[in-house]
């Protein structure tokens, strides 16, 4: 009884080559970048202070759980409850997205809750949230219109449209 024991590439070798080719240009690439012979894309924050963009508004918040799993969005500055959001139906399955990465980073860096986030609707349309014990900002435009007014509602100059 003899075994026949094969040797050959099972993987073509123009895929290897290609593959091979990917992974260098991207550690090129990389290695440009961090060098600065290459400009990174454009970090929206700097981009705004580039171009001496203002907040129009800023709101500070917080966000807290409530055992029925419920999140709860208060005005940090006047204690006001802005909302009580409890599924998809309402935002709170994006807001809950978002401020479960914020809770993390801040879990990560041993921060407790005490500071509150800043969500700021600035003079050329775009809207971010920033966590000042971190640092971490989240451009909550990328994430499509309704997403981003998941987040508006928030906003005093939002209530005062809703009044009118």
């Amino acid at each position: 009884m003899s075994l026949v024991h094969n040797h050959d590439n099972t993987v073509p070798r123009p895929a290897l080559l290609l593959s091979v080719g990917l992974v260098a240009t991207t550690l090129a690439l990389t290695a440009l970048v961090q060098t600065g012979v290459l400009n990174r894309e454009a970090v929206p924050s700097v981009a705004r202070a580039n171009a001496g963009v203002v907040a129009a508004e800023v709101r500070h918040l917080s966000f807290g759980d409530r055992a029925d799993g419920a999140v709860v969005v208060k005005d940090t500055d006047s204690g006001e409850t802005l909302a009580v959001l409890h599924g998809e139906n309402d935002g709170g399955g994006f807001v809950r997205g978002v401020m479960r990465g914020m809770a993390r980073e801040r879990k990560m860096n041993n921060i407790g809750q005490a500071t509150p986030f800043e969500l700021s609707l600035w003079r050329n349309g775009s809207l971010s949230l920033l966590d000042p014990a971190t640092g971490r900002s989240v451009e909550l435009g990328s994430f499509g219109p309704d997403n981003r007014a998941a987040f508006v509602r928030f906003l005093k100059s939002a209530a005062k449209a809703d009044a009118a």
